[in-house]
């Protein structure tokens, strides 16, 4: 994990008991803070315990409240708008399809146990290689969308859409830390990217995040629930993150959310998203970033066993093997 930042990044676990203030104070930040709670979508002012915890010195950036305004207002953008999200929708869902199939067709061949050792080897090789061309080739399709989108609308030429920038970059330039909470993360990626809250204007600063915040704050953001109402459901590459927490797999509330007991399966996971580190952030979980990007040594990771180990132990085992 490598990149370029005078700032630091924090990342917490979910903030169900929140320590925010402890976190402020211990890094010796006085405010002004900008926060973004678009991920909560109409609820994304109710938040005073927020203010409260940053010393009622926070300036909420509204994200989600000025892409409403925009989608009240602009009709030409807010159809648009609607057309990229039915097909990025389908996109999602029909390749989801073909996840679900190659999972359970690795499943089907790991039960293949009375076959030749080496020709099952091979076979799950081939069938997980499938797993992460579809991820590669969603992502692909996924950035395509966005782009034409992006091309096509222009927003920087919508009036109403550069005044909102205007003035979260001016919030931006006034703040001494950015705070970004969870929530959902689509609406959060979609509010951070239409307002041009890029990785350049997060840099400057220290930035804290949890949950979704985290997420979208690296380069591939991927969901997953193995306790879905409806089963446990394979984990699916969603879209690009920030991309200020390169090389990393953010899994919020990953006790909570996963079979962590099923090893096989954490590793499979591993091994799916490598070369990135799947970093699981369960509540009272903070991992400090160095001041190049780099993963602090103690910071909690799942190695290729599917176990969680420390990111010193890991790298340890990947530099022995190299």
């Amino acid at each position: 994990m490598s990149g370029q930042r005078d700032c630091r990044l924090v990342l917490l676990g979910p903030q169900r008991r929140p320590s925010l203030d402890k976190v402020v104070a211990g890094l010796h930040l006085d405010g002004p803070f900008a926060t973004i709670t678009a991920g909560w979508q109409e609820r994304e002012h109710a938040d005073e315990e927020l203010d409260r915890h940053l010393g009622g010195r926070a300036t909420n950036l509204a994200l989600w409240s000025r892409r409403q305004d925009v989608l009240d207002r602009d009709p030409e953008f807010a159809a648009a708008h609607r057309r990229r999200a039915v097909e990025l929708t389908d996109l999602q869902e029909l390749y989801l399809i073909g996840v679900r199939h190659t999972s359970r067709a690795l499943t089907e061949l790991r039960a293949q146990v009375e076959r030749s050792e080496r020709a099952q080897r091979f076979a799950l090789s081939d069938a997980e290689e499938v797993l992460r061309s579809l991820d590669r080739r969603h992502l692909e399709r996924v950035r395509e969308i966005n782009a034409g989108f992006y091309d096509a609308t222009r927003p920087h030429e919508h009036p109403l859409i550069a005044a909102h920038r205007a003035e979260v970059a001016q919030l931006l330039t006034e703040a001494a830390a950015v705070v970004i909470t969870g929530g959902h993360v689509g609406e959060l990626l979609d509010a951070l990217h239409l307002f041009n809250v890029v990785p350049a204007g997060l840099e400057r600063v220290p930035v804290i995040a949890w949950s979704a915040g985290a997420m979208a704050l690296t380069e591939r953001v991927v969901l997953f629930n193995d306790n879905a109402s409806r089963g446990p459901r394979a984990p699916e590459v969603y879209d690009d993150g920030l991309g200020l927490l390169p090389g990393a797999l953010v899994l919020p509330a990953a006790h909570q959310r996963l079979h962590m007991q099923n090893t096989e399966r954490m590793s499979l996971m591993v091994r799916r998203f490598a070369p990135a580190v799947c970093l699981p952030l369960d509540p009272g979980a903070r991992i400090d970033l160095g001041p190049d990007g780099s993963l602090p040594g103690s910071a909690q990771v799942l190695d290729e066993s599917g176990n969680v180990s420390t990111f010193d132990a890991v790298s340890g085992r990947v530099a022995a093997d190299g």
